[in-house]
């Protein structure tokens, strides 16, 4: 479907939001921002939106959307905002979160599944996906760091027949890096990509963001991952997955399809 996502930065996300006077709310909650930022508001939406509730994330929200079909007489409508299939080729040049998502949209398998905990890396990436192959996408909520990898294998065992392709920054990666062990133990289709940039970068974001201004020597050493740098690819044939490491769009494209195509784990680093 082309339907864009609400920004996580709270000042697009209101923008985004700020059109809308009536929002109907189904197995969802009133968007609100992660944080409370300092003379930042924390509802999103527009202080004059009225919000209905129309189903709770407790209730059979498939029936309440089928119910909402037969009373709105719409069961013989198009459907709308269907995103149009993108016949991406060959992607080269170099590595950067357009490239990348490009990349993305031209391999997602057909009925693949992505977990996505691309974190800063893939703000951007649902824009370009949306005419890949019909699949599924699966993101965290909140700021929980370190779901993605058990997350993928959750899917794996759940649809075996699927491709999963699991999205990571380096630093949520490390807070679940046995998952690596359970990917070749059992033998998943899954594909993990480490997005490398060597610092947890969300949260330098965060660190500006709520005011506390640019840290200091301290506070810098505690949201970065050098000094030695992770070698990913070492770590995942260490629990024995298959990796290789990546520096151009071409030779990521190349080797997330033979990821994909191997029916096995493996894993991508991304040098950022």
């Amino acid at each position: 479907m082309d339907l864009p996502r609400v920004p996580y930065v709270v000042e697009q996300a209101i923008k985004v939001l700020a059109p809308y006077r009536q929002v109907i709310l189904i197995g969802s909650k009133t968007p609100v921002a992660f944080f409370g930022y300092p003379d930042k508001p924390s509802v999103l939406l527009d202080p004059q939106a009225h919000v209905l509730e129309l189903a709770n994330v407790d209730d059979d929200i498939v029936a309440a959307l089928e119910d909402l079909v037969q009373a709105c007489d719409a069961s013989h409508a198009r459907p709308a905002q269907v995103a149009e299939r993108d016949a991406l080729g060959k992607v080269s040049g170099p590595l950067n979160p357009d490239s990348i998502a490009q990349v993305l949209s031209a391999c997602i398998p057909e009925q693949g599944i992505v977990i996505d905990e691309s974190v800063t890396t893939g703000r951007q990436f649902s824009a370009t996906t949306r005419g890949a192959l019909p699949h599924c996408w699966l993101n965290s909520m909140g700021g929980s760091i370190g779901f993605g990898m058990p997350n993928a294998i959750g899917a794996a065992l759940a649809c075996p027949d699927r491709s999963v392709i699991c999205m990571e920054g380096d630093g949520s990666a490390m807070y679940t890096e046995q998952s690596l062990w359970t990917m070749a133990r059992e033998q998943l289709a899954i594909t993990v990509v480490i997005f490398a940039n060597r610092s947890y970068a969300i949260l330098r974001g965060e660190f500006n963001a709520v005011g506390a201004g640019s840290p200091g020597q301290r506070a810098t050493d505690m949201l970065s991952l050098d000094r030695p740098d992770l070698d990913w690819v070492a770590i995942a044939r260490g629990h024995g997955v298959s990796a290789e490491r990546v520096s151009d769009a071409a030779g990521f494209q190349s080797a997330l399809s033979r990821g994909i195509a191997s029916r096995g784990p493996s894993l991508i680093e991304v040098w950022l």
